[in-house]
């Protein structure tokens, strides 16, 4: 770029761009949108999570239900149909048109001599109660049916002792109000086999959760998988080595896929855990909890040996881009910067999963073979190879992308062809129906 170049020149005389219109973000041509076949009261699919489930939404009359309208779509967008049920005092904070248009179906506002607390001819999966007063948790836990919502939830309670249905509430009111009463209303529900969906705690108040975790949860409350209850260890991300008090070698791998399967077996009811390395991408919130950092590949080693060989521990998903080399030599304190020349000399590091496979036999092993350069046939030989020693290889190469720029993955296990996986959500959900396909 030429010097003490006018604010109105040409950056690129091709493009006719200018140096003002180059650093604005505020810049639009002013043309209409792409036209869509998706229709105004449809949603595009983000997951299949709640496929073919059938889900009532009761809202009650707390500020938090004007996020009702997004959360149905959220639902919907994970596969569920959804069917509002909304209280008088919830229509203070939001319509019954919103609802119906997020629905994408009739709202349920009063009960009539349809029975609409029966289902009006309709069955739930699902009673997901979001948000839940103080009113109404105190209400529902001591038998009281005085309006649209309790008198609901009283029959959801004798389905859910069938068998029928799940029910979930999600206790959202000021931290003032969450007193020995509710506390107490709480357990009983939770004794009921009613699922308590924790929420967010955050400036002195129960605030209901994010969209992503509601879906998440009732997801998981309704799996029949086999996974639901098994232990399963999944590794992620780089594991850095030290070269110095400062610097540290890593690699370009940033955690992510290793997160998504810790949220499709978190869906699928497993208890999964995730050793995640130091500078991974950053895990939802309502994963978190599930997810123990470490800062580099010492640490990483010692933890996952020590939770692979735990006898509740049924599996391990070993996707972590494990160092490969670690320096001979660590220096204290800080390396002299301004050298004209600085040797480091490498080392093998322990192969990881080596020492997992010697010390935990008992373990059903699922890793990864990351490989550039190399033919797909070379990919499938040194996966086939590796199959004799773990239950299943994910092998990918670098230069693999679909036609949309998604990750590219091959799942091998004996006895079947390599299968195709395409994207991390396509890799995830792969990886969970095999490891249900060996439980089963």
């Amino acid at each position: 770029m030429k010097k003490n170049l006018p604010i109105s020149a040409d950056v690129d005389k091709d493009k006719n761009l200018k140096i003002t219109e180059y650093f604005s973000s505020h810049t639009w041509d002013m043309k209409p949108p792409a036209s869509s076949l998706l229709g105004d009261h449809e949603v595009s699919k983000v997951s299949e999570k709640l496929n073919g489930r059938s889900i009532a939404l009761m809202i009650c009359g707390g500020i938090a239900a004007m996020r009702a309208p997004i959360l149905a779509r959220a639902l919907r967008k994970a596969g569920a149909q959804v069917t509002a049920f909304v209280s008088k005092e919830a229509l203070r904070y939001v319509t019954p048109d919103t609802l119906s248009w997020s629905c994408n179906r009739s709202v349920v506002t009063e009960l009539s001599p349809r029975a609409e607390h029966l289902g009006d001819g309709a069955t739930y999966d699902a009673y997901l109660v979001a948000p839940a007063t103080y009113n109404t948790v105190n209400k529902f836990a001591s038998g009281i049916a005085d309006g649209l919502i309790t008198t609901t939830l009283s029959s959801a309670l004798g389905l859910s002792e069938q068998g029928r249905c799940k029910i979930l509430i999600v206790p959202t009111m000021h931290g003032s109000m969450h007193n020995s009463i509710l506390t107490h209303s709480l357990h009983r529900l939770a004794e009921y086999g009613v699922h308590i969906v924790k929420p967010r705690l955050d400036y002195g108040k129960n605030n209901i959760p994010s969209e992503s975790t509601l879906v998440n949860e009732v997801a998981r409350a309704l799996s029949t998988s086999p996974l639901k209850g098994k232990g399963i260890l999944i590794t992620g991300g780089p594991t850095p080595v030290c070269v110095d008090g400062v610097r540290r070698l890593t690699n370009k791998f940033t955690g992510r896929l290793s997160l998504k399967i810790l949220e499709t077996l978190f869906c699928r009811g497993a208890e999964a855990r995730l050793v995640l390395g130091h500078g991974s991408d950053q895990p939802p919130p309502e994963l978190a909890h599930l997810v123990e950092w470490v800062p580099d590949y010492e640490h990483y080693r010692e933890r996952v040996i020590q939770l692979s060989t735990l006898p509740t521990c049924w599996a391990g998903i070993f996707t972590a881009a494990v160092a490969d080399y670690t320096p001979k030599t660590q220096t204290l304190g800080k390396i002299e910067s301004g050298q004209s020349e600085l040797t480091l000399s490498l080392t093998p590091t322990k192969k990881v999963i080596d020492e997992v496979k010697t010390q935990a036999k008992h373990l059903k092993m699922v890793t990864f073979k990351y490989q550039e350069n190399v033919s797909h046939e070379q990919l499938m030989s040194i996966a086939q190879q590796r199959l004799n020693r773990f239950d299943a290889v994910v092998a990918n190469r670098g230069e693999d992308q679909s036609q949309s720029g998604d990750q590219v993955a091959w799942l091998c296990s004996d006895g079947v062809d390599p299968q195709r996986l395409v994207s991390k959500e396509g890799i995830a959900k792969g990886i969970a129906d095999f490891l249900e396909h060996k439980q089963s």
